[in-house]
């Protein structure tokens, strides 16, 4: 990346990795950082907190010369925008996204590019946060985590270790998944929790006594639905786009709730007990596994 690399979304996910690039690049020539989005304040924004160089003026202007460009929006928005873009992409640039589902969002790009279809690689960081915006946006975002590639039959392998390469610059640690094992996986680790947290506070927000019940909440409750602060609008985008996987999670889900109030209707103390421990032995094996515990 010695020319430009294009961001359009600078929010949490693009801002971070703006300011990641820029991080490695500190000591040499930096790839210039163009910001493109729908809102003209939060680009200007950007700008102010040096997160990007410079704003576009329009796709022509800011492809001209890219390296690379990542989608940092809500997946809603992947269609149109690649849609946009397309017309003015040259032939070396390449295309990823840092969307949190797959499937759909590969269907928009084979819709949108057609034969170039090779020009994008898509992608997942495993690296969000509970607040959104440039101004969550940070350098290290990005340092040990996981980033997902769930490459194409089209993508030649220079562009795909290109994609792996700019993510590892920003110190993360790279998987390869096929889009549908990706939307399998995350709707049960990534997309049902955050729907659970989500219903949890709504249902306590709505009751005639809420103000009492979130004045008694401490630190379990703080800890359970931390992820309900996240962008509405994203995960309302994530939830539909992969509701096929997720309803079976909450079928899924359901079904283990229900098994719980029959222990809890038949005072099966050690039934409680057996499953704690189960989830608590799988959980403590699993925080071994991970670095930001």
């Amino acid at each position: 990346m010695s020319g430009k690399v294009v961001i359009c979304g600078v929010g949490l996910i693009g801002g971070s990795f703006a300011l990641a690039i820029k991080s490695v690049f500190a000591s040499r020539r930096c790839p210039k950082i163009v910001g493109m989005g729908r809102s003209r304040a939060t680009l200007a924004e950007a700008l102010r907190l040096g997160v990007i160089d410079e704003i576009g003026a329009d796709w022509a202007s800011a492809l001209k010369g890219a390296d690379l460009v990542l989608l940092g929006m809500p997946v809603g928005q992947m269609a149109q925008t690649m849609q946009a873009l397309l017309p003015h992409l040259e032939p070396q640039t390449i295309v990823t996204d840092g969307g949190s589902t797959k499937a759909d969002v590969v269907a928009a790009a084979r819709a949108a590019f057609g034969s170039r279809i090779g020009q994008f690689v898509p992608a997942h960081p495993i690296a969000g946060a509970e607040k959104s915006g440039v101004s969550a946006a940070k350098a290290d975002l990005y340092l040990d985590r996981r980033v997902v590639l769930t490459p194409l039959p089209e993508n030649s392998p220079d562009a795909i270790a290109a994609v792996r390469a700019v993510w590892e610059f920003c110190g993360a640690r790279v998987s390869t998944l096929t889009p549908d094992e990706h939307d399998r996986v995350f709707a049960a680790v990534s997309h049902l929790p955050h729907l659970l947290a989500f219903a949890l506070v709504r249902d306590l927000a709505v009751r005639d006594n809420a103000e009492q019940l979130f004045g008694f909440a401490a630190g379990g409750f703080r800890d359970f639905t931390r992820i309900a602060s996240s962008h509405p609008e994203m995960w309302r985008d994530i939830c539909l786009a992969n509701r096929k996987a997720l309803i079976g999670e909450v079928d899924a889900y359901m079904t283990e709730l229900l098994k719980t109030r029959v222990l809890l209707a038949t005072a099966d103390g050690a039934g409680l007990e057996a499953m704690f421990a189960v989830a608590r032995a799988r959980r403590d094996a699993w925080l071994e596994t991970v670095t930001d515990k």
